[in-house]
């Protein structure tokens, strides 16, 4: 039985766990936090595909808050033996009876609406829940591998590409500050908790990063330009669109976590991005407008949608790279199967 029943999203599953780097990761258990976002639900699929194709016998403990989201999402997967749901808010102490090996933690509120509108919620979410995860690993000895973001730097402007030790302006009066603020306190109780209790953490910074999976509601920029394709709709920006960064394709990102994983430093900081990415806003919607035959729109107002200010912003991965990892899917072919993904999955012909 296969992990997902979409054909994009099930090539992208079955190209993940090839990788070499999957060889060792046998009889094991792991949690994976926010397992119904994009991040963290490609990592229960890909988990669980290994026990298919390499008989790894790993057991995917898959904490959500919302369950009835959950069983959608894991239908073709809700009777596999090696699956199981935790079902609670990260913001409460973890409960699993169960050994648990590494631990994934990939919970946290991304909504660019929310960090505005709910930004001590964002806060919240993150330290207790960073709290949480890591009360939890002490006690049952786990392993930690934390995803933090590129917004962990703040506002930074250079040309070169920033490295693990860089980092730039956060404005601690801007409720917008909520995410970037959150996942350097995020960072920092790790730190702590790796010297006061010896508790074994990674972190990677991750670029922005998406690919078959992503729902058809996610407002984020990658994702809207991708739905206007799809829907063949005139691409609208409400900034000019010159903050640049560079991307990452899902199943890229997810490689790269467990190279991180077997072979990271406790305590380091990887960046994870691909490199030959990096391109401002306005020329991805070029790109995707010229490719689609759609109409490329500036609506610009005085809204509060809680963008960034415009940055440039490029992460180096070098230091990941050193682990053995490198980035396969390039930002062209990163829309080309987000698309088809949807397509199929809205039944768009």
């Amino acid at each position: 039985m296969f992990e997902v029943g979409n054909k994009i999203w099930q090539e992208d599953i079955d190209s993940i766990v090839k990788d070499s780097i999957f060889g060792d990761f046998k009889n094991i258990n792991f949690l994976i936090t926010g397992a119904n976002g994009l991040i963290g639900s490609e990592l229960v699929f890909s988990l669980l595909a290994l026990n298919r194709t390499r008989k790894s016998n790993i057991k995917v403990f898959a904490l959500v808050r919302n369950i009835k989201k959950a069983k959608e999402k894991f239908k073709q997967v809700l009777n596999n033996e090696n699956f199981k749901f935790i079902e609670q808010d990260i913001k409460n102490p973890i409960k699993c009876e169960e050994k648990i090996d590494y631990i994934i933690h990939c919970a946290s509120i991304t909504s660019s609406k929310e960090m505005i509108e709910k930004p001590a919620d964002v806060i919240l979410t993150s330290f207790e829940g960073m709290k949480n995860v890591l009360n939890f690993a002490f006690e049952k000895k786990s392993k930690v591998l934390y995803l933090s973001s590129l917004e962990a730097y703040g506002i930074i402007n250079k040309e070169e590409k920033i490295k693990e030790e860089d980092f730039g302006y956060i404005d601690s009066t801007n409720p917008r500050s909520s995410y970037p603020q959150s996942k350097k306190i995020a960072e920092n109780l790790c730190a702590a908790y790796i010297s006061q209790y010896g508790v074994d953490v990674k972190i990677i910074r991750l670029t922005q990063t998406f690919g078959a999976g992503i729902s058809i509601n996610d407002n984020r920029v990658f994702a809207q330009f991708a739905k206007s394709a799809l829907e063949k709709r005139d691409i609208i920006l409400y900034t000019n669109g010159e903050t640049t960064r560079n991307y990452c394709y899902l199943t890229d990102a997810i490689v790269g976590m467990f190279y991180v994983l077997k072979y990271g430093k406790v305590g380091e900081i990887y960046n994870l991005s691909n490199e030959k990415t990096a391109i401002c806003i306005k020329d991805m919607a070029k790109m995707l407008a010229e490719k689609h035959g759609l109409n490329l729109k500036f609506e610009i107002d005085s809204t509060n949608r809680g963008y960034n200010p415009t940055i440039k912003m490029c992460l180096d991965s070098s230091k990941l790279q050193k682990l053995g990892w490198c980035s396969k899917i390039g930002i062209e072919e990163m829309f080309e199967r987000t698309i088809e993904y949807l397509k199929e999955k809205e039944n768009v012909f």
